[in-house]
């Protein structure tokens, strides 16, 4: 049986939720009624997205080949997306979203960014939940035309970089970024090791870590906090391809020690994605995506929106939300994972949204293990902070939900 967060009725109508990590059976079909779903994931398993992985000084060594070019979606990548729809499929179908075949036309709502890789994210996704069944992905042109998915690539007047580079260091420890490197001396002095990069010269312990504002764009994270974030990643990837051991960073890194240093890539996103200033702008055009799929005038069931771990950090951000994956730090965005939502009613006719992360552990990626019996995804559902009187409530009534994803100055 599926295993996830029991949420009867009368809790729903206090919004209330059991103590975090409690797993106990689903809610029967009955007095909560599973009617829409949106997913925002990130797409699979790829390459590094250029040939520079780290910045002159980090490293000389060459970093290993991918079968595809730099960025794009790998068939290893294609594959575990593919075994994300499938269980999707089977644990929504479970809860009464779908019944067999294929599903009615307009019920599912494919949407990916321009990225070439997250457009095969999404068709990958789409042949694991519906094999044989026809499977649009609407996606834009061009990064001019992708607002729900890089709305700040652009530089937007309106965006004001000088607010959202006070919003960043004010998520700083006392001491600033000084004090923040100092915390990861540890991983650093690692990833030193692994890059082959001598101490006490490396950069990566001799350089300082630095916030740079710009005019209307998140600000930059530069030095070795930010090289820690983009190495790590490509160590994490190399081992999600399935790489032999001894080509994950050249042989010099154990599985427990990239997790140990993919702790640089949350924090990446707490001075770069989940300030509120940025959050509410950068996330803006996804939470309407989702209230607008969510609601009445949607035909959809399921709507899935095929992004970025950035998009994900960025969401995370606008709702306070918070999440850790077994085999990975707290808040990293693991290839193919999703923060969704549910849209849920009782027999009234009361409706509330539950918000929730899915992923597959790392080990599970990298086997292409079958997501099925006692080997299940990884499905939790968040608090969600503003609802409610309760720090703990897992569920909004609809009408608080929109209160909390509406825009913000």
């Amino acid at each position: 049986m599926k295993r996830m967060l029991l949420l009867s009725t009368a809790l729903l109508a206090a919004c209330a939720a059991p103590a975090p990590g409690t797993d106990v059976a689903a809610p029967a079909p009955g007095p909560l009624k599973l009617e829409k779903v949106v997913m925002l994931m990130r797409h699979g398993i790829r390459p590094p997205t250029k040939a520079a992985v780290v910045p002159p000084g980090y490293s000389s060594e060459t970093w290993p080949a991918w079968p595809v070019d730099f960025g794009l979606l790998t068939p290893r990548g294609a594959a575990g997306a593919k075994l994300l729809g499938e269980s999707d499929r089977a644990y929504f179908g479970d809860r009464g979203l779908f019944s067999g075949g294929c599903p009615v036309p307009g019920t599912i709502v494919l949407k990916a960014s321009y990225k070439e890789r997250t457009i095969n994210t999404a068709q990958s996704w789409a042949a694991g939940f519906m094999p044989g069944c026809a499977a649009d992905v609407a996606h834009p042109a061009g990064a001019d035309d992708d607002a729900i998915f890089h709305g700040l690539d652009g530089g937007p007047a309106s965006f004001d970089g000088k607010r959202a580079y006070d919003a960043a260091l004010a998520e700083a420890p006392e001491g600033g970024l000084a004090a923040e490197t100092e915390r990861h001396r540890g991983e650093l002095t690692l990833l030193a090791k692994v890059l082959n990069c001598a101490v006490p010269a490396c950069p990566l312990v001799a350089e300082p870590s630095r916030l740079v504002a710009q005019p209307h764009d998140r600000p930059d994270l530069e030095g070795p906090l930010d090289v820690g974030s983009t190495a790590s990643q490509t160590l994490l990837l190399e081992y999600l391809e399935g790489k032999p051991m001894k080509e994950v960073g050249w042989g010099r890194v154990s599985r427990p020690e990239i997790e140990q240093l993919l702790r640089f890539h949350p924090l990446k996103f707490r001075y770069s994605n989940r300030p509120g200033y940025i959050a509410a702008a950068a996330a803006a055009p996804i939470v309407g995506e989702i209230v607008d799929a969510l609601g009445d005038r949607s035909p959809a069931r399921l709507t899935l929106l095929a992004g970025h771990d950035t998009n994900v950090a960025d969401l995370g951000g606008f709702f306070d939300f918070h999440w850790q994956v077994p085999s990975y730090p707290a808040d990293e965005v693991p290839p193919g994972s999703a923060l969704g939502f549910e849209l849920v009613s009782n027999a009234r006719g009361d409706r509330y949204v539950r918000a929730f992360y899915r992923a597959q552990t790392m080990d599970q990626l990298r086997n292409l293990e079958p997501l099925d019996g006692a080997n299940t995804l990884f499905r939790h559902y968040l608090p969600i902070p503003g609802c409610g009187n309760s720090a703990e409530a897992t569920a909004c009534r609809w009408d608080a939900f929109t209160r909390l994803a509406a825009p913000r100055g």
